[in-house]
Formats: C-alpha cells, structure tokens, sequence
C-alpha cells in the first residue's frame, strides 16, 4: 500500500496535467495567433470555435494542483517555494485571458483592445508554463528535501527555451484546431501557420533533447542506465514517426482531424518521454515520489472524494467535446 498508493497518484496527477495541456493548449493557441485574423469578424470566428468549452479545460490543471497539494505535499512546497514567480505570472495571465474572452464578446468600442489582451494574456499563460517545465525539468537546487535556492533560481537559458517552445507548441496546436473546426479562409490561414510551425516546434524538441544531456537532472543517466534506452527507445521512435505524419497530414488538403489528432499525440508522446525520464522522481534531482508522499489515510481519504470526481470531471469533458463536435460557421457564436 505504501508502495503502490504514490505511484498511483503520480499517475492521476500526470494525466490531469497532461489533459489540462491537451485541453487548454489548443484554447491559448488560439490567444497565441489571434494576431494573424485578418480582421475583427475573423477573430470573433476563431474564439467562438473554443467558446462553448474553454473554461471546462482548467479543471484539469486544479485537479492537477489539489492532488498534488494532497498527496505529496513536500513536492507541493518545494515546488510552489522555487517557482512562486512562474506560478504567479501563469495565474494572472490566466484570469487576464479569462476577462478578455468574455469581456471582448459584449464590448463595442474597446472589442481591438480585448482582443490583444486575450492574445497578450495567453502568450504570458504559455510562457509562464513553459518556464515552470523548464525549471522542473532542469532540477531544483535541494538540501535535505527542501529549495535552497534564491527567487530567481528558476531563470536560466534553458527554462527560456523551454517557455518560448510551449508558446510554439501551443499555436501548433491552436492552428490543427482551427483546421478541424473551420472552413474557408480562415482554414486557409491555419494551413498556412500550421506547416511552419510543424518544422518550429520538431526543432524546438531536437534542441532540448540536445540540451538535456548537459542538465543536472539526471534525466538522461534515466534514459541510459541499466540498457533502459532499449525498451524506452520506442518513445522517440513513435514521436519521430508521429512527427513525418503530422507533416504530411498538414501538406494534404481535405484531411482536417488528422493534423490535430497528431498534433495531440506530439504532445502526449513528448510528455510520456519526460514522466519516463523524470521517474521515480517528483522533483528533480533527487525527491522522489515515496519521499514527497503524505500518510497513506491522507492519501486514501482524498482518493475517496477522487473516485467520485474524476468519473465525473471526464463525463463533463466528454459530453461537452460531442455535443459541441462538428465545424463552426462563420456567423455562429455561443455567448
């Protein structure tokens, strides 16, 4: 039980961030290229394709939150303690985002304005998470299970590559979901966006795999003891694979879910491979999830209220997704 209760809420914990970057990643994708509508009509067209089920995508990332406040509080204060900045700039930017894809809707002289706040907002979203990617990934400098670096410990070239290649990722996948749910000019445009940023975002995961080996995280000693890179070597492999796919999905025309289905599994085989370099660890270098873990009765009395709330948080996700399926008209709208 004391084994197996961690491992089990690092998975659940895994799979709402996953979700939450799956989810809300397309929704600020759309913020991160609202620059390139053509006009106001156009912009109007491209938030109401994510209008009826954005501000259901941020449940994951609170579920996310809460499960790891609740089952590995350690890693909860080691990691708020060192990236209370990112942390701060990403909620903020969050609810700027929120205001302005409402308040943009029913404004009338100010509707330009909002609209750059709903972009200015999602990109500083995207970059802040990138940051916090990067930092994790990059590892923390601990003494005895606790942060013993400055405010600043966060901030270094690497975590800058990293914010500025989620902003990427996340117009990637803004770009194939606007290929999926319109027709016409503004799908033009998306085609148009999408195939460079398919070459920007491989070159951005080249480039921090290149980097990983020179990190103190151990990541990569993950990947290359014990002939672990045999049986972790199908990860990139298939991201490889999934990568070739996704270019020729984009360059055919006609093929409008393939590029964001792809674009989805690019992403989720990118963050299979960082879990997979990352275990057993939380917190890297050197807390592991055992270390982090809360009692197992905290632990099994906060998987009580999970198993109620996860069944549901998915029923929700999947309703909304079908009831919402299918292209969005130009001259619709849900608000």
């Amino acid at each position: 039980m004391e084994y197996w209760l961690p491992v089990a809420w690092f998975g659940v914990i895994g799979f709402g961030v996953l979700m939450y970057v799956l989810l809300d990643g397309f929704v600020l994708g759309l913020g991160i290229l609202a620059p390139f509508a053509e006009d106001e009509h156009q912009l109007d067209h491209m938030m109401n394709t994510a209008a009826p089920i954005w501000d259901g995508n941020e449940t994951w990332l609170v579920l996310g939150g809460a499960g790891l406040l609740a089952a590995f509080p350690k890693a909860y204060a080691t990691v708020l303690s060192a990236l209370y900045l990112p942390v701060l700039l990403m909620l903020i930017a969050l609810v700027f985002r929120g205001v302005a894809f409402e308040f943009r809707f029913k404004a009338v002289r100010g509707k330009p304005w909002w609209g750059a706040a709903f972009a200015l907002g999602s990109m500083f979203a995207a970059f802040a998470q990138g940051l916090i990617l990067g930092a994790i990934v990059e590892g923390m400098p601990l003494q005895e299970g606790k942060y013993v670096g400055g405010a600043f410990g966060w901030f270094s070239p690497f975590s800058m590559l990293t914010g500025v290649a989620v902003v990427f990722g996340y117009a990637l996948l803004g770009s194939t979901w606007l290929i999926l749910k319109t027709e016409g000019r503004l799908q033009q445009i998306a085609r148009t966006l999408t195939r460079p940023l398919v070459l920007v975002v491989i070159a951005f995961m080249g480039l921090v795999s290149a980097w990983l080996p020179f990190l103190d995280s151990r990541i990569m000693d993950r990947w290359f003891e014990g002939g672990n890179f045999w049986w972790l070597s199908p990860v990139p492999l298939l991201a490889l694979l999934n990568a070739w796919w996704l270019w020729r999905a984009v360059m055919r025309e006609g093929r409008d879910a393939a590029p964001f289905i792809l674009a989805l599994c690019f992403f989720g085989l990118g963050f299979a491979g960082l879990v997979l370099g990352l275990w057993p660890n939380i917190v890297p270098p050197s807390m592991t999830i055992w270390e982090a873990a809360s009692s197992p009765s905290s632990q099994m009395f906060v998987g009580v209220g999970l198993v109620i709330l996860l069944p549901a948080i998915l029923g929700y996700t999947y309703w909304s997704y079908s009831v919402f399926r299918g292209k969005v008209a130009a001259d619709s709208g849900y608000h």
